[in-house]
């Protein structure tokens, strides 16, 4: 596995699902991990996780829409490891529905989550990694297959993943030169509590044949596990993949291959 030694990160929505199993994987690996999350209980939970394998990580509360929280957080994480190495925004919602099924409320509500949130971590992150000496970072995006190919009653959700592939290309040649390197990735279905949320509210009354139908639909045979998807960002994060910037890395199943 890749090692992070000494790397101070900072991972949002860590408190389940995909972010807390980058935040277990980056402090087993080395690093000293800030756990973000707008639920603070939960960020608390898997610092306790962490600590009691003996890692280092530290709870942060954090509401990825609100830019001065983002700016508390980075500060909070730069207190803790005295600079800022690592930036993964992972923290984000979804939505079931067409464009003429979408309300203004929850469009507005999955931009100001998935698209305002990476805008506003990745600001004050930025800003940190151009201050520091020396210099220099690394940010991961939690992007998705729904912003590189069409997903059916997805549109607000596509919509925001296809502006996290946009701002991470952006970033990514905006500071090339500054040594920070940005990259997202771009999981298909994956078993997390967001999805079985999404089984249990949309699909209650044929819960298990909707999930057998998730599960079929991938080349693989099954939906991914957070665990899975982990590495990836591992590896973004490690000097291993310091000739990978302005990538999508897709990690799917073979979904987006058929």
């Amino acid at each position: 596995m890749f090692r992070i030694d000494g790397k101070v990160a900072l991972v949002t929505g860590a408190g389940s699902g995909i972010g807390r199993e980058i935040a277990l994987l980056f402090a087993a690996n080395g690093a000293s991990v800030g756990v973000a999350d707008i639920n603070e209980a939960a960020a608390a939970s898997v610092v306790t996780e962490i600590t009691a394998r003996g890692g280092d990580a530290f709870p942060i509360a954090l509401d990825v829409a609100d830019l001065a929280s983002a700016e508390r957080a980075v500060v909070a994480a730069v207190a803790r490891g005295g600079r800022l190495d690592v930036l993964v925004n992972n923290a984000g919602i979804g939505l079931v529905g067409s464009v003429t099924e979408t309300g203004p409320e929850d469009f507005d509500r999955l931009y100001a989550v998935n698209v305002r949130g990476v805008y506003a971590c990745t600001k004050a992150a930025v800003n940190q990694m151009l201050a520091q000496d020396p210099g220099g970072g690394t940010i991961v995006n939690m992007a998705s297959i729904a912003g590189q190919v069409a997903v059916g009653r997805r549109f607000a959700y596509c919509a925001t993943k296809g502006a996290v592939i946009s701002m991470t290309q952006s970033t990514a040649m905006d500071y090339v030169e500054r040594g920070i390197r940005c990259n997202c990735i771009c999981p298909g279905t994956v078993e997390t509590p967001f999805v079985e949320g999404y089984l249990r509210k949309y699909h209650a009354d044929e819960y298990e044949a909707t999930k057998a139908a998730l599960h079929a639909r991938q080349p693989l045979g099954r939906m991914g596990r957070p665990e899975e998807i982990a590495p990836m960002a591992l590896f973004l994060a490690s000097d291993a993949s310091s000739y990978v910037t302005g990538a999508q890395m897709t990690v799917d199943g073979g979904l987006t291959a058929r």
